[in-house]
């Protein structure tokens, strides 16, 4: 696939999972994070998805209801994916913090 050009589609789910974990960031530091800290946060998560299938090499998902979806991961965010053609479309997100919990079924 190497030349090859996506399109990507990132559904409202996994970009309200990546809004709602540094929203509740802001809540717990409330004094230390402020807007600019949540902005640049989410700015780079979302920025992340477009290394999917270029520099984030695909994986077998280990979370039981990523089951029949592709999975990439950053050091800090995981994504649940689709291909179809050159249209890549993220339909989840996990931070990393919540990977352990998550798949214990915490």
């Amino acid at each position: 696939m190497e030349g090859t050009s996506f399109k990507y589609v990132v559904k409202a789910r996994a970009q309200m999972k990546i809004r709602s974990f540094y929203k509740n960031v802001a809540k717990k530091y409330r004094h230390t994070y402020d807007f600019d800290d949540f902005m640049r946060n989410v700015h780079d998560a979302l920025f992340d998805i477009y290394k999917i299938e270029v520099s984030l090499p695909r994986r077998k998902p280990t979370l039981g209801r990523w089951k029949g979806y592709h999975m990439a991961n950053t050091k800090k965010w995981y994504f649940a994916y689709t291909i179809n053609g050159d249209t890549i479309t993220i339909v989840d997100a996990c931070h990393a913090q919540n990977m352990r919990a998550t798949e214990a079924g915490i």
